[in-house]
């Protein structure tokens, strides 16, 4: 008698202790969840105003840098080459229109 009194109170503290790990868990789930969604505000933000003005502002000065080169191998050589001048020119389009889309696709 004693013993399946000592197994049940076993049972119903395993029972328990599980339910519990269970309900602590989705709580860390929920503070860890809210967290990363208050992060994703800030570095979208920064992202918007730091990083792609960055990488337009490089891309910008390569597209000149480049065009200015070709011109000068346009004067030497006589042949104009227009596959790099496209290729920075579409990444700098791809680049300036990024923040209007980029965050749909990755959230």
């Amino acid at each position: 008698m004693k013993n399946k009194i000592i197994i049940f109170i076993l049972t119903a503290v395993l029972l328990v202790s599980i339910l519990a790990i269970n309900i602590y868990a989705d709580s860390v789930a929920d503070a860890v969840e809210n967290t990363v969604n208050d992060a994703m505000v800030q570095v979208k933000e920064v992202v918007n105003r730091v990083i792609f003005p960055i990488i337009d502002a490089i891309l910008a000065i390569l597209l000149f840098v480049k065009i200015a080169t070709a011109y000068m191998d346009y004067r030497k050589k006589g042949q104009f080459e227009f596959a790099p001048i496209a290729i920075l020119l579409a990444s700098l389009i791809f680049s300036l229109t990024c923040p209007l889309y980029i965050w749909q696709i990755l959230g």
